[in-house]
């Protein structure tokens, strides 16, 4: 009698394993692609990363995402090996330090607590101790130094170049994020929205808050702040001459 109820309960969880591989479990869905485009001394990608992506790893939102950051932003090259950056020389030392860091830690729960901190220093304005992270967070630097100061943190330069020069549409500020391939434009700051809409799962609770969130911003004439390509800025500047000298003519009129 014992042997057949043993039989019996081995029968149902078999069952019932088949039925989960079949069907798939609750956390099965595939997880959003989730891209940041920043540059390591605007201020506003260095408010982004700190004020609002770092929440998701403490929202749940992390969960069901899968970020990837692209440190290049709105540098330019300037021959096949060399490139100028927007905020100067100390931007691009900064961008192949977090590139390398990347690169050292592949995983996103090392990597990003360093370019958190790295970003924390540069938005107080103390970009310059940035390596004081290194001990802050219990880390080894040897690897990180021995890239940014080699080849093989130009390589990484090079290559993040290529990927934001890949954008379509082209980037046209920083921070650039992109959900699932659509870059958000300047409603970045809302991403998580656009995250939960894309997530066919079970919602985390944070995708609750966050469409709370969203109604009352909407309400308000929120900005947000980027910083300009140069190419995106000559554009802007022009439009703003044109829109002036077509209102006073109007006014002359």
């Amino acid at each position: 009698m014992a042997s057949l109820i043993l039989r019996q309960i081995f029968s149902l969880l078999t069952y019932l394993t088949i039925i989960q591989i079949c069907f798939g479990t609750s956390n099965s869905a595939e997880k959003v692609s989730l891209d940041l485009y920043y540059e390591s001394l605007c201020p506003y990608s260095a408010d982004f990363i700190i004020n609002k992506l770092a929440a998701i790893f403490e929202n749940g939102i992390i969960d069901i995402v899968d970020l990837r950051l692209f440190p290049w932003g709105n540098a330019k090259l300037t021959s096949k090996n060399s490139f100028t950056c927007q905020h100067g020389p100390h931007e691009c030392l900064l961008n192949t330090v977090e590139a390398c860091a990347i690169h050292a830690w592949p995983n996103l729960d090392d990597h990003f607590p360093f370019i958190n901190c790295v970003e924390s220093r540069a938005y107080e304005g103390k970009y310059y101790k940035w390596e004081t992270c290194f001990k802050e967070l219990g880390l080894d630097p040897e690897p990180v130094n021995v890239c940014y100061k080699g080849e093989e943190g130009k390589k990484l330069d090079l290559k993040y170049a290529a990927l934001t020069a890949a954008l379509e549409p082209p980037h046209e500020y920083v921070p650039w994020v992109v959900v699932e391939g659509q870059p958000l434009l300047e409603d970045y700051e809302n991403f998580i929205s656009y995250v939960c809409k894309a997530y066919k799962g079970p919602q985390p609770s944070a995708c609750n808050e966050v469409s709370f969130a969203s109604v009352l911003r909407e309400k308000t004439n929120h900005i947000h702040p980027v910083c300009f390509t140069e190419q995106t800025a000559k554009a802007t500047f022009l439009m703003k001459i044109r829109s002036f000298i077509t209102s006073w003519m109007d006014q002359m009129i």
